[in-house]
């Protein structure tokens, strides 16, 4: 078969000769992308130093509670620190009602536009539309999905995903690029371990596989259990991150 389709495009690239195959520059488009995408994040970050705001980006699958978790969370932080929540979304403003109704922050709703992540241009027109001035603290709850959000920094200071019980505990093997990005991994919905069979320890371990020096918390929104320790833990982040020069 000839390498060229209609109008001369390849429709098996992969039996055409070399020649054809050099005009292809996907990879090499994408790494631009991609580097232009990592300076603005890094520039975005100086900014938020410089205004003493610590920018979170929470990751997740579908379904691990993780607009629950974070009300939960914020609702404990906010008797300590000023809070906003950038909720994104693909087109619904589901969470972000929810969490303007239960918890104690500013909200706003992201729309993507059918981008299943955020970068850094989007977070930083979503930090406008929220306002950064008097705040503390900043949640960006990410589209919900373990791929593309993780290749894209938002110019976060803290990068964080949530693993239900309900997920399985060999998760971090099977989309181990965000497990090696994120320094804080919360186990959630302790209170459905007696329904899986998921073994805590063995996801540590397939966790630290990723990231031998990431942050591990078992969670219950449902319960409370170890929410304390989880609002502790980022009480000392915060104070930790605007006291440093």
């Amino acid at each position: 078969m000839p390498c060229g389709g209609k109008g001369g495009r390849s429709l098996f690239p992969s039996f055409c000769g070399k020649k054809a195959m050099e005009k292809v520059r996907t990879i090499k488009l994408e790494r631009s992308v991609l580097a232009d995408n990592d300076a603005d994040a890094d520039a975005l970050r100086k900014e938020l130093k410089q205004k003493r705001v610590f920018l979170v980006n929470v990751m997740s699958s579908p379904g691990s509670g993780k607009t629950t978790l974070l009300i939960s969370l914020v609702n404990r932080l906010a008797k300590r620190f000023r809070v906003g929540v950038m909720e994104a979304d693909i087109d619904s403003d589901v969470d972000a009602v929810k969490v303007a109704e239960k918890a104690d922050c500013k909200a706003v709703q992201l729309h993507t536009g059918g981008m299943c992540h955020l970068d850094a241009a989007m977070t930083r027109q979503g930090l406008l539309e929220l306002g950064t001035d008097g705040l503390d603290v900043v949640f960006l709850e990410n589209v919900v999905n373990l791929v593309c959000p993780a290749e894209f920094d938002t110019g976060a200071c803290l990068d964080m995903t949530i693993l239900s019980v309900s997920e399985g505990d060999d998760k971090p093997l099977k989309y181990p690029l965000i497990y090696q990005k994120c320094a804080l991994v919360l186990i959630s919905k302790l209170d459905a371990l007696p329904y899986f069979p998921f073994d805590i320890e063995k996801c540590k371990q397939n966790i630290r596989r990723r990231n031998p020096h990431s942050t591990i918390l078992p969670v219950s929104a449902k319960t409370g259990d170890g929410m304390d320790d989880v609002a502790e833990w980022f009480a000392k982040a915060i104070n930790n991150f605007r006291e440093s020069k």
